[in-house]
């Protein structure tokens, strides 16, 4: 048959090269050519991809009727019977049931499945999963992601996250779902590209990636590559860091956007997607479905049904059978020193000349900024003072303006005040010490967690504590966003393991998005209050979440001053703290009492209360009137109150042989019948499987160096109560013990 005479479509097989392939798709290029896309047969290029020109291959089709016919002389058909079975499960499911999505090694909840489900239903996997902090979207990523793979749509993956959260989003996937994520960070990506032709995409290197949104965001490095990179799935973690505001994120913006139209399946994760703004929550709908929203100003949840799903602690109470403990929040009340009351008086006093004429302007002023640090600790006030100061003094001479002299009367003041004198201090020690509070160092299951927002606090917690609790080394850790991925994730997983000291965790903000420190912490203190809501919830997410076992306790240190200045910014801080509280208790979503959402945003918003008059009680006012106002509170309540997907278990099918019976007669196949390369476990249902070389090759293929075993026998279980328990044993023992 002369070529132009084949007739290719996808499924035919075809030697070329001398090697069997499976043509799986089939394109005309711009010479008119046809293109194939094929993924190997034969042993030596199995499930290889690749892509070749009809015009330039020596491409025979395979021809059906003249197959022959091998008789199957193994015992009992074994032989024939394996290839059914390898066929059977390899085929593709066609419905929007779950398959194996409540099959993972977690305790499994209805409302987990739902946005699995929600997706499956639509002709493209699109949405965004927008739980409350602490409900597991990462797993609920993870269900969908599997059912994915299961249906031929998750060969190539890509996870954007945040630096902090790499690590931890790797392990969950790897342990829970078996889905092999490689960690790219700036250093792996060059070694790649110097391991590779200068014209080849480094994102094709490997399949199944995890990367860091502030690596990609570098327009100029890789934006022609990810142009050139297609996945299958595409996951954004922390997606409200690239919803479109018109802010400093428009590089990450663009970023979303860009890798929106670089896969059919983008799952997006988001504890708090939206601002308040209809605006920039319209901009993560579009990324989902360009065609969603015609007015981005205006819009119902019609327009957004089914590309979102929001469910907040309250909505599915009925279904966590105990195992998400209500909180417990206390303000502690710590009346300032007359050292404290001395330094407090001379800022309220103080009048700044770098202020006047900002007053009405943008941003806020400098004292407030002064302020802030001050409700830290006088450590960070005198850092931020010696800061300013370097400023003003590379361009005023001391007597030039008067701000040298009041910062220098303030930075004195504030350095006489030592730790005695240092009310919140006093207040932090006195709780650790009190017996009602419990906390027993001497216990590995009861371990603590304490959030300031400055380093110079964070450091100076640091120090002092491990002073006056006469703690031993490594009792005491710290975390700030200086740390690389690798640094912070070692100290997450020292305080989750039991044999580890560590058993305060000091931390900085760094720590407060997504990482899991409640296996054997239930006790967060915030040394300073936050000025943002995003902040509270955040922080409070990292203890109060699903899979805590004992009744989260947080605490709120509060300045009492008779400063009427201090006194009034703290009370400011203190009715943001009681409407988060109340907000989370009853709709569940505290940062709808503000129309900022970011940080920063929020931050200037509350900044601009401290400079006012009466601001607490303006505050009161405006948060009430937005509560009444909002209408994405309308909306996004809404979205959780859509009728529930119809959830079932997943679809049990039938097979030949159980799973551990299958990959047993598989591997004595392999292996000539030698038992000595598969044995039975001998405790649970399972089997471990000698590794070798030719075992060893393919598995570092597809695992990530650091999910690779360290012995030479890979032990696998069907028996998910097991694999739980393995995984919570795992952080009971050392480091150095093979698993």
């Amino acid at each position: 048959m002369a070529v132009n005479e084949i007739q290719y479509a996808p499924g035919m097989r075809a030697i070329i090269r001398d090697e069997e392939w499976m043509v799986k798709r089939v394109e005309r290029n711009t010479m008119g050519n046809e293109v194939l896309h094929c993924v190997g047969i034969s042993p030596l290029i199995k499930d290889k991809e690749a892509i070749f020109l009809t015009d330039l291959e020596n491409i025979e089709p395979v021809d059906p009727a003249k197959v022959k016919l091998i008789p199957d002389l193994s015992p009992k058909y074994r032989r024939s019977l394996l290839y059914i079975e390898s066929q059977w499960r390899r085929r593709i499911p066609t419905d929007s049931e779950l398959h194996i999505g409540d099959r993972a090694v977690m305790d499994t909840l209805p409302f987990q499945l739902k946005p699995a489900k929600m997706a499956l239903e639509r002709p493209r996997q699109r949405i965004l999963i927008a739980d409350a902090v602490g409900l597991g979207k990462t797993l609920e990523a993870g269900i969908l992601m599997s059912e994915l793979i299961l249906r031929g749509k998750g060969k190539r993956i890509l996870v954007v996250t945040v630096k902090s959260m790499m690590t931890q989003f790797q392990q969950e996937m790897w342990n829970r779902f078996t889905i092999p994520l490689v960690r790219l960070d700036s250093k792996r990506i060059q070694k790649i590209r110097q391991e590779l032709p200068s014209n080849y995409n480094p994102f094709y290197y490997y399949d199944k990636t995890i990367v860091s949104v502030d690596t990609l965001k570098r327009d100029v490095e890789y934006r022609t590559h990810l142009e050139n990179a297609r996945w299958d799935i595409i996951v954004i973690d922390e997606a409200h860091n690239v919803a479109d505001r018109g802010d400093g994120r428009a590089q990450r913006n663009r970023l979303a956007q860009l890798l929106a139209s670089r896969s059919d399946t983008m799952i997006m994760l988001s504890a708090t997607p939206h601002d308040g703004k209809a605006r920039s929550f319209a901009s993560l709908m579009k990324m989902l479905d360009p065609t969603s929203i015609a007015d981005v100003d205006h819009y119902t949840k019609d327009d957004i049904d089914g590309l979102c799903v929001r469910r907040f602690k309250k909505d599915i109470q009925d279904q966590v059978r105990g195992s998400f403990p209500e909180r417990v929040v206390t303000l502690e009340r710590c009346q300032a020193s007359p050292t404290e009351e001395k330094a407090f008086k001379i800022f309220a006093d103080m009048e700044l000349e770098m202020d006047i004429g900002r007053e009405k302007g943008s941003g806020h002023l400098f004292k407030t900024s002064l302020e802030k640090a001050l409700f830290s600790s006088p450590a960070a006030c005198i850092k931020s003072i010696d800061e300013r100061l370097k400023k003003l003094r590379k361009k005023y001479a001391d007597n030039e303006i008067k701000d040298i002299d009041s910062l220098e009367k303030l930075k004195t003041a504030l350095e006489a005040i030592d730790s005695k004198d240092f009310s919140r201090y006093q207040t932090l020690l006195r709780i650790l010490k009190d017996p009602n509070y419990n906390w027993q160092p001497s216990n590995p299951d009861d371990r603590l967690v304490i959030f300031t927002e400055r380093i110079e606090t964070m450091k100076y917690l640091e120090e002092h504590l491990k002073q006056d609790l006469n703690l031993k080394p490594n009792v005491i850790q710290s975390m700030s966003g200086s740390m690389s991925d690798d640094e912070l994730q070692a100290i997450v997983e020292d305080f989750s393991r039991k044999e580890k000291p560590i058993r305060i965790i000091v931390a900085s903000d760094v720590a407060s998005e997504g990482l899991n420190l409640h296996t054997r912490c239930h006790r967060l203190i915030h040394f300073d209050i936050p000025w943002s809501l995003m902040v509270f919830q955040q922080r409070n997410g990292r203890v109060d979440r699903y899979g805590q076992t004992l009744q989260p306790d947080i605490r709120y240190m509060k300045i009492e001053s008779n400063v009427e200045k201090i006194k009034g910014d703290m009370h400011t801080l203190e009715i943001l703290q009681n409407k988060e509280n109340q907000a989370f208790k009853n709709i569940g979503d505290p940062t709808l009492l503000l129309k900022q959402e970011s940080i920063e945003e929020q931050n200037e918003f509350i900044a601009g209360f401290m400079e006012k008059e009466n601001g607490a009680s303006k505050l009161e006012q405006e948060i009430e009137k937005t509560t009444e106002q909002f209408n994405m509170l309308e909306l996004l309540l809404g979205i959780a109150e859509n009728k529930e997907a119809n959830i079932s278990k997943s679809v049990e099918e039938p097979t030949l042989f159980s799973d551990i019976d299958f990959i047993k007669s598989a591997i004595l196949q392999l292996n000539k019948d030698d038992s000595t390369t598969c044995q039975n476990l001998n405790t649970v249902s399972g089997v471990e499987v000698k590794i070798t070389k030719d075992l060893d090759r393919r598995l570092r293929a597809v695992i990530p160096e650091e999910a690779m075993p360290k012995i030479d026998w890979l032990r696998l279980s069907n028996d998910k109560d097991f694999c739980m328990e393995e995984i919570r044993n795992r952080l009971n023992t050392k480091e150095d013990e093979p698993s």
